[in-house]
């Protein structure tokens, strides 16, 4: 079954709205309560695990930009998907889509781990406000799109909406973050280069 055949079938179901309104619920408590923790939990100052990394802005550095880096295959791939590049997307496409997917959510954790546990919601000027926000409203959009993915009553839109949103905070966040950290810092301390 083609996407659009998906969202067709989707469309048409009767408690569509009523998925979604569901899915993004779910996804804005994830938001509100990731925020919440961060705000009121006691930042630690310390990084629990490195991964090998020198320093704990070293790993969330890198580790932000590879997950940049994989937003990149996602929207290529989602608009291949959805039939944006004027070519038909083979098995290989979706596979990919999952994987960079996949991949780009679980090497954001340990970034947004030391986020939360180590340094906390902060919200001392507007740059690191948008990271603190949109930060937590990438994890909401996933789990808005994991749902719209996984419920066969959801309607056509919500799946792209989300996958969207997923996108876009994901961006904001490296460059609030790791790109802003480059640019205006350098190289972390104890990386390759440095």
């Amino acid at each position: 079954m083609t996407i659009e055949a998906q969202q067709r079938s989707r469309q048409q179901h009767p408690r569509a709205y009523w998925v979604a309104a569901a899915a993004v619920a779910a996804g804005a408590m994830v938001s509100v309560a990731l925020g919440v923790y961060g705000r009121q939990h006691q930042p630690s100052g310390q990084a629990t695990w490195m991964f090998g990394f020198p320093s704990m802005i070293g790993m969330k550095v890198w580790l932000a930009l590879v997950a940049g880096g994989l937003a990149v295959v996602q929207l290529t791939s989602a608009l291949w998907l959805y039939g944006k590049l004027g070519r038909p997307a083979g098995r290989a496409v979706g596979i990919a889509h999952r994987v960079s997917g996949t991949t780009a959510v679980l090497v954001s954790l340990p970034v947004a781990y030391h986020c939360l546990w180590s340094l906390g919601f902060q919200s001392y000027d507007a740059r690191v406000m948008a990271h603190a926000v949109f930060g937590c409203v990438f994890y909401g959009a996933f789990v808005t799109k994991i749902l719209a993915l996984h419920t066969r009553a959801s309607p056509g839109w919500l799946l792209p909406l989300a996958g969207g949103l997923l996108l876009s905070a994901l961006v904001v966040v490296v460059l609030t973050s790791s790109l802003w950290y480059l640019n205006n810092v350098g190289i972390p301390p104890g990386s390759v280069g440095s």
